[in-house]
């Protein structure tokens, strides 16, 4: 492993939170070519090991392989209700996405599912949406990709959709279209 490779790993390890590539750039005093190349170069000395290097835009952090997800979880022990499992995979799956998606999807309030999640930092304000009260947007964070043991938001499951789900769907799609 370089040096370069060595010290991101350090660098990384010690970081209680994802680094910005810039941030790993001025660290390392490196170009960003420089970077991605010891980041790919950690990746391959990392293959096989019980850590990760983990990428989610432009952060990146160290952290647990997924296969290693189940024994994390239960040694962290993150109290996180079905309704907040629930709200979080509408936000993973159509993320940017509104409060009030939220709640259609759902069919009740999740104002408060919404603030634990976010002081959990499970989930966070991405933006802002264009309609009247311009709503918060919200997305997933690098702490969700941790507990729930993703490398990256691709490597989240193909949902499953049950066939009573397409029946109630398309229906109610046409009632909508019908009313609007």
């Amino acid at each position: 492993m370089s040096e370069a490779s060595a010290a991101l790993e350090a660098i990384l390890f010690s970081s209680n939170r994802p680094l910005k590539l810039r941030e790993l750039q001025q660290a390392t005093d490196t170009d960003k070519i420089g970077v991605e190349h010891a980041l790919d170069e950690l990746r391959e000395a990392l293959d096989g090991r019980g850590v990760m290097v983990m990428r989610h835009h432009d952060e990146i952090h160290l952290a647990t392989r997924p296969q290693y997800a189940t024994a994390v979880r239960r040694a962290l022990r993150p109290e996180v209700s079905a309704a907040a499992y629930e709200t979080l995979a509408i936000v993973a799956y159509q993320q940017p996405v509104a409060r009030a998606r939220i709640e259609e999807v759902r069919g009740v309030n999740c104002e408060s599912v919404l603030t634990n999640l976010e002081l959990r930092d499970l989930i966070t304000e991405v933006g802002r949406g264009t309609g009247p009260g311009q709503p918060k947007l919200y997305g997933t964070t690098m702490r969700f990709l941790q507990v729930m043991g993703l490398e990256s938001l691709d490597r989240l499951p193909t949902p499953r959709i049950e066939r009573e789900t397409d029946a109630s769907t398309s229906s109610s799609g046409r009632a909508a279209t019908k009313n609007a």
